[in-house]
């Protein structure tokens, strides 16, 4: 853990502080700002708190010639360009009574910034830090910080009641930061799960979208799936359901955590992950020799993917590729390189894509019973001849062949069905290696044949 003692404040923020403090005010830096600042982490936005009404903040800083918006006074908030940078800078203030689970109905504000961060979430979160004053530290953030613990401030009953949001916040810190959630916090996030009902679908969305990218997401969703499925019912489904097979050793949750972590740290791989065997609950046979079987579960699979996605607001482009990734998961191909350029065609040429793909399927094959190779090895075999053919430039789409359809024109052919399904026809003898990609080769053999 970083030296608290010296926690470097951008130039724009003390310079905000001194024209606070010299106009008679108290000023700090809080929240997230403080607590990576100890962390030795990348720090992003800077907050300041502040004991000036925001009346009063916006004309210091005016004053000096800085431009100020005003954009959240109802909450005593101003945001003041520093430095080249925006800061938000908020009156120290205390929340009144709740409203949805998510808004307080008031806010009063208050003298001291130990009352300001008496309202927030997480100890972790209710730091504060002043260039010469050093850090205040009123709830015990530092010393969780260096357990690793996440911990609400106060009661935590009180917090998730108050905000149910913060429940997913909790879990996405989790997450991002590799921390356990305390015994306490825990048990109170498991038990107002039920309130997220009221969170809007896009703040939701983008604390799960978060909290999946994090390097500990299949930890942090096993510590609380509660939550998860509070707000994706499908997820919820998957905890308990048993895969009595040779190839799992894991309930379908506990595999999908696993792979979860497997995969690369991007939404739509983590997404797709996430979601990758959400139709196995519905599918779910059991034979009279009592092993289970989930015959199209891909498939259904996708199609829940799409619609919980859809339900979230996620982006159109991720619901539709975390669909096509989901429905072709179980589509293992032999390690070819004719193989890969079908699968390449088939995919539209999108190699991104299929690179998605392929990592999907090697971080599945991790999280299956030790001893379960064929698949890993074939998803990793296709992985290298991806990379092989496309360093090489072997051609998967008609772009790529090297004749077009004016080549086509020129030598007799009328625009219409029969010329594209020719083009078509060529590609399938280059990538099959029963032609050369070469103008004089497909031409000839185009002219020769006439296909049709």
């Amino acid at each position: 853990m970083g030296n608290t003692t010296n926690i470097a404040i951008p130039a724009g923020g003390l310079l905000a502080i001194e024209l606070l403090e010299d106009a008679g005010f108290e000023a700090w830096c809080v929240g997230g700002f403080v607590r990576d600042s100890i962390r030795r982490a990348p720090v992003h936005d800077l907050d300041i708190a502040s004991s000036a009404p925001w009346q009063d903040a916006a004309r210091v800083f005016r004053r000096a010639g800085l431009a100020v918006h005003e954009t959240g006074t109802a909450f005593g908030t101003v945001t003041v360009i520093a430095g080249g940078s925006p800061i938000e800078v908020t009156t120290f203030r205390a929340d009144g009574g709740y409203r949805d689970s998510r808004h307080p109905e008031t806010v009063a504000f208050v003298g001291s910034i130990d009352e300001d961060l008496a309202r927030r979430d997480f100890t972790i979160n209710a730091m504060a830090w002043h260039p010469t004053r050093g850090l205040r530290d009123p709830f015990g953030g530092l010393r969780d910080l260096e357990a690793g613990l996440i911990r609400a401030v106060g009661v935590p009953a009180q917090r998730f009641a108050e905000d149910a949001l913060r429940i997913l916040r909790g879990i996405r810190f989790a997450s991002e930061l590799g921390f356990s959630i305390e015994g306490e916090t825990l048990a109170a996030m498991q038990a107002h799960a039920c309130s997220l009902g009221a969170i809007s679908v896009e703040r939701v969305f983008s604390e799960l979208d978060r909290m999946l990218c994090g390097d500990a997401a299949g930890s942090a969703l096993l510590a609380c799936p509660e939550a998860v499925a509070a707000v994706i019912p499908e997820v919820g489904a998957m905890a308990g359901c048993p895969q009595n097979t040779p190839y799992h050793i894991y309930d379908v949750l506990g595999h999908t955590a696993r792979v979860v972590d497997g995969s690369p740290a991007t939404s739509l791989s983590r997404w797709s992950a996430l979601l990758h065997d959400v139709g196995k609950p519905a599918c779910r046979t059991t034979d009279a020799a009592g092993r289970d079987h989930f015959k199209g579960h891909a498939h259904v699979g996708a199609r829940i993917a799409h619609d919980v996605l859809a339900r979230l607001k996620a982006p159109t482009k991720l619901r539709e590729e975390a669909h096509l990734l989901v429905s072709y998961h179980e589509w293992f191909m032999p390690p070819t390189e004719t193989a890969v350029l079908r699968a390449l065609r088939k995919l539209d040429g999108r190699v991104d894509l299929f690179r998605a793909l392929l990592a999907l399927q090697v971080a599945d094959s991790l999280a299956k019973a030790p001893g379960i190779t064929e698949r890993l090895e074939a998803a990793r075999a296709t992985q290298g001849i991806l990379e092989e053919v496309i360093a090489r430039g072997a051609p998967f789409t008609l772009a790529q062949l090297a004749v077009n359809g004016g080549d086509l024109i020129a030598a007799g052919w009328q625009p219409g069905p029969e010329l594209g399904q020719t083009l078509a026809q060529l590609l399938d003898a280059v990538i099959d290696g029963e032609l050369e990609n070469s103008r004089e080769t497909l031409l000839a053999y185009a002219l020769t044949h006439r296909l049709t």
